[in-house]
């Protein structure tokens, strides 16, 4: 949206005399930015990058709990067209199960309700987990909408139980900023093994602009100024119960 909205400005700026220079080098950057962010061979690069944070083999023999994360939903009419979980939040859902299978550990699903949304990420996810999956959940955290307070309200249900080490199921891009923010709140979060972004630039196609790059790249970028905005916002909190300070 910024890329796009420079432009368009570089291209207001042609029809005055004396922004001409600057609008073409505006509009031609931003355009130039863009094109690359849609290919492949940059939205790879920028995955890794994202990825970089969360380490390649984790220890998960300490672990007491899972916890998954809400990531998206398809929202429906409130009628006839129930909501349901978007392709991110499936794929969650997916590793969660594997989680399971493997650690045999009691699961929390967090996720609240999203704008214009009829029920929440954690009930849709509880649902297709124990109905598609066989997967028991053993708590909904139905409150949160970001990953800030995914954090908070799910420590807020498993801190009292004495239950402050977790296994964090979510992608491989959003794990590092995901630990960082349940480690503030006071659990040791140990990230699922989501599988990784491949590098992308040994084709002639990966240089040529995608929808799916760009969306890979939007994702990345969301993550990166994200986990700043997290260091910066929240870097001197600590969490207690209920409360912060």
């Amino acid at each position: 949206m910024v890329l796009i909205v420079l432009c368009l400005i570089g291209a207001l700026l042609l029809f005055i005399p004396m922004g001409r220079r600057t609008g073409s080098l505006l509009a031609l950057a931003s355009s130039l930015a863009l094109f690359a962010l849609a290919t492949p061979a940059m939205s790879s690069v920028l995955m890794r990058l994202t990825e970089a944070g969360s380490p390649a083999h984790t220890d998960l023999t300490k672990a007491q709990a899972i916890i998954v994360l809400g990531g998206s939903v398809v929202l429906g009419n409130g009628r006839d067209i129930p909501d349901a979980l978007g392709s991110v939040s499936l794929e969650r859902v997916s590793y969660a199960a594997a989680a399971y299978r493997q650690l045999n550990l009691p699961v929390l699903v967090s996720g609240g309700t999203p704008r214009s949304g009829h029920q929440s990420e954690a009930q849709l996810m509880s649902a297709v987990l124990q109905q598609e999956f066989g997967t028991p959940v053993s708590w909904n955290e139905d409150r949160s909408r970001t990953t800030w307070e995914n954090a908070l309200f799910s420590a807020a249900i498993l801190k009292p139980a004495g239950l402050t080490t977790v296994v964090l199921v979510s992608q491989a891009w959003h794990l590092p900023r995901a630990v960082w923010a349940f480690e503030k709140a006071g659990l040791t979060a140990l990230p699922w093994p989501a599988p990784r972004a491949a590098l992308h630039a040994d084709s002639v196609g990966d240089f040529l602009p995608t929808l799916a790059a760009l969306d890979d790249s939007l994702r990345a970028l969301h993550e990166l100024v994200g986990s700043a905005y997290y260091r910066l916002r929240y870097r001197a909190t600590r969490y207690a119960g209920d409360h912060r300070w």
